[in-house]
């Protein structure tokens, strides 16, 4: 590697411009190596003389960028399903053939019949124990706490305790109310065959695992569903678990380009690993969108997540392209002054931000508004 210096004047002269080069006292080689690669030249500095600031010479076309005073947030830039949070599983009890049977992508409220079997509605209500037996006057249970809660909840249960593990006569009133208004036996009691329990008020037919005609038969899931509520999963390689936790900010990426906010709401603590997929171990990170609205309709979309695992404020940055690698080590940006002449000055490094390509940077004499080096776009 060539030792030699090349001062500022000569740097800002452009091709054919003649150059005058001088040996220094002591010769520190370093190697300017543009991060993004664009600009290779050699450059000798005397950090230990009592001349001039180093000086580079870029054989590489140049611009200049500005150091910029503010926010700098560290990211980690990963793909994400946009979808409905939940997923649930209507297990039907009643057995015949199905006679009737939602449509996938409906809505569908809590207390409403949510298919048929010989004709007869299955009423879907809110709970999460599934129905495993017959309710009658006089049994008790979490069961019957459900029933109570469900009654209560929509509206048939006056008088009717919904923390009650008791069915009484205020259930029995209450499910005669249901059975009037959902078609069913009107007779006070629960058959395991007219209902189906869901964790949710309402839910969104995503799959069906019947159709009208097959055999129904007790135990077997007829369906899928999700909650209304939009919800971004990501898996995110294991290796960041320990950078990203709940309450973080992130950024989503549409399939339509919009972007909107969410917050991170779960991560996931067990690695998985797909041996036919790349990437080793991943783990589940769950988003919320801040505006579930601007999320649209789509389910199981594609979305591209940045999600912030930290932030500097008021700190100087600049563009990454900026950066030059020195050969002794570390980094360092090419000042440009008013009058065109250049300098080297060493950099300490803070936090990258991928996405607006930039990284935090402090050294001794800089200052926001300065100009530095950058290859030319």
């Amino acid at each position: 590697m060539t030792s030699e210096t090349v001062s500022g004047e000569e740097a800002a002269g452009g091709p054919g411009t003649p150059r005058k080069r001088r040996r220094r006292r002591t010769l520190l080689s370093v190697l300017v190596l543009g991060v993004a690669g664009a600009a290779v030249a050699v450059v000798l500095v005397d950090p230990f003389g009592d001349e001039a600031p180093a000086s580079t010479r870029n054989a590489a076309p140049t611009g200049s960028a500005t150091i910029r005073q503010g926010q700098v947030s560290a990211r980690i830039s990963v793909s994400g399903t946009l979808t409905y949070a939940g997923g649930y599983e209507a297990v039907n009890q009643a057995s015949g053939v199905f006679t009737d049977l939602p449509s996938t992508g409906k809505v569908y409220k809590a207390g409403h019949t949510l298919y048929r079997v010989n004709t007869e509605p299955v009423v879907y209500l809110k709970g999460s124990i599934p129905v495993y037996r017959d309710l009658e006057w006089g049994d008790e249970g979490r069961d019957v706490r459900q029933l109570n809660a469900a009654l209560v909840s929509l509206g048939y249960g006056s008088g009717l305790d919904a923390d009650s593990k008791y069915f009484g006569y205020a259930t029995y009133l209450a499910l005669l109310r249901l059975e009037d208004a959902r078609g069913l036996e009107e007779d006070g009691k629960l058959s395991q065959s007219e209902v189906v329990y869901l964790p949710a008020d309402e839910i969104r037919v995503t799959e069906l695992n019947a159709g009208v005609g097959d055999k129904a038969g007790g135990g077997t899931a007829v369906l899928e569903a999700s909650s209304l509520r939009r919800h971004v999963s990501v898996e995110l390689d294991a290796a960041y678990q320990s950078q990203v936790k709940e309450g973080d900010k992130v950024t989503i990426t549409l399939p339509n380009l919009k972007t909107t906010g969410g917050e991170v709401i779960s991560v996931g603590k067990v690695a998985t690993s797909d041996d036919d997929e790349e990437g080793g171990a991943k783990i589940k990170v769950g988003i919320r969108p801040d505006d579930p609205e601007a999320t649209g309709s789509l389910d199981r979309a594609p979305v591209q997540v940045s999600i912030v695992t930290d932030s500097a404020e008021g700190v100087m940055y600049v563009p990454v392209t900026a950066l030059l690698a020195l050969l002794d080590g570390g980094y360092g940006v090419e000042i440009v002054a008013a009058d065109g002449t250049r300098r080297l000055v060493q950099v300490q490094l803070g936090m990258f931000d991928q996405n607006s390509g930039t990284v935090e940077i402090t050294g001794q004499g800089l200052k926001a508004g300065q100009r530095v080096v950058v290859p030319a776009s």
